[in-house]
This record gives structure tokens, sequence and C-alpha cells, in this order.
């Protein structure tokens, strides 16, 4: 007979500087599959600002990338347990929003980067929140496909949502493409599709010009 019990248990996010508690704007990263949150961090480094604080969580499970040794990866979640993996990981990220907001006086501007596996991790969590988020960029992934379209939709209805895919992309298919449109209508979002050269990696410079970008939704 199975059982579930609730525990203390000790996980581990990075950031771009030293918080100050003044910066105007925080974006949350979500790596993809087998990433460490540090290494990840790393390829944004030329954006980071002291205007701009970025969050890395890491993933709490772990895994070796190769064997049984070797070097380690993170991912958020597999299909064993997938329901406890999604509820650990949406009050984990939540813990880390919450500590980090109540020791702003003037709340900042809220953006979240998904990559890959990160993506759905990432639209499951926004979609549960209480605060909302101006921008979010679902990078080389997309939309969770269980979520509720009504809930979504009530969310994220006034913030500002991209999916960025690279054309050479090679975990990207039309098939899920077309599965990503189904359920971007069922949502009744506005989500505006980028293609930029290149394969399943970040492109720093569109990357930039997405942040950057100024609210067109809502």
């Amino acid at each position: 007979m199975k059982f579930d019990i609730k525990y203390e248990h000790l996980a581990h996010f990075r950031a771009s500087h030293d918080i100050t508690y003044r910066e105007n704007e925080m974006l949350f990263v979500l790596h993809g599959y087998g990433q460490l949150s540090e290494f990840f961090l790393k390829k944004l480094s030329p954006l980071f600002s002291e205007e701009r604080l970025i969050v890395a969580p890491e993933a709490t499970n772990y895994h070796y990338l190769q064997g049984f040794s070797g070097r380690v990866g993170a991912n958020w979640m597999t299909k064993h347990e997938r329901e406890s993996a999604i509820s650990n990981n949406n009050n984990y990220l939540n813990a880390i929003l919450e500590l980090l907001l109540s020791n702003y006086k003037s709340f900042p501007i809220l953006k979240v980067l998904g990559f890959s596996q990160g993506a759905a991790t990432a639209t499951r969590w926004v979609s549960q929140l209480k605060v909302p988020i101006e921008t979010l960029i679902l990078w080389g992934g997309g939309f969770a496909h269980d979520l509720e379209p009504e809930k979504a939709s009530l969310k994220l209805k006034k913030t500002n949502c991209f999916i960025a895919t690279g054309d050479r992309d090679e975990f990207i298919t039309e098939e899920s493409m077309s599965k990503q449109d189904e359920l971007i209508k069922a949502m009744r979002l506005k989500v505006e599709r980028v293609v930029y050269p290149g394969g399943h990696d970040l492109d720093l410079g569109v990357l930039s010009h997405l942040i950057e970008r100024q609210k067109v939704n809502g």
C-alpha cells in the first residue's frame, strides 16, 4: 500500500549578483533537462545588470548524464510520479519567489524564461501564481500539454508571451508545433512565435530583444 509524506527539503538556486533588493526587474530562468543552474546562468552573463536580478533555480532531481559516474545533470520531472513532481516544483519555485519578494519595498517587474523542459515547468508554475508575470518566454519548448486552458488564460491574459524556436532545432516537429497551436487557441492567448537561425540552444541577441520588448498584450 502506498503512503505519502511531507518533509523539509533543501534545494538550491543561483542569482546573477549579490541581491540589493533595489532591482526593478526580476527574471526567473528555468534550465533544460540534464543542465545545472550554475552553467545555465553563466550562459546568460551578457544579460546581467544591476537593475535586473536573474534568478536560476536548480531542478531537484539529479542524474548522471552517462552511465553511473561523471557529469551530473538535473531534471524537473519524469513520467514517474509526475503529479507529485509538478506539485513539488510549484511549491519550490513559489518559495523562492516569496522569499525574494518579501525583502522588496517596491516589487520588481517579473519575467520568466523557460528553456526546453524548463518551458513546460515554467508554464505550470506561472499558471498558479498569485502575482502577475509581465513576460513569459518559452525557448525550445512550449506550454505544458496538461494545463487547464481556462485557468492558464485567466493568469496569462495580460502577459507578454513568446515562443522562440531555432530553425534547426531537432526537438521541434511539425506535430509538436501543431499541438501547441491547438493549446494556445484553447487558452485564447496571444502568443508571438519567434524563429531564429540555430538549433536547440539560446541565441542571446534574440533573447535580449524579447526581454526588453514592451508589453503588447492586455
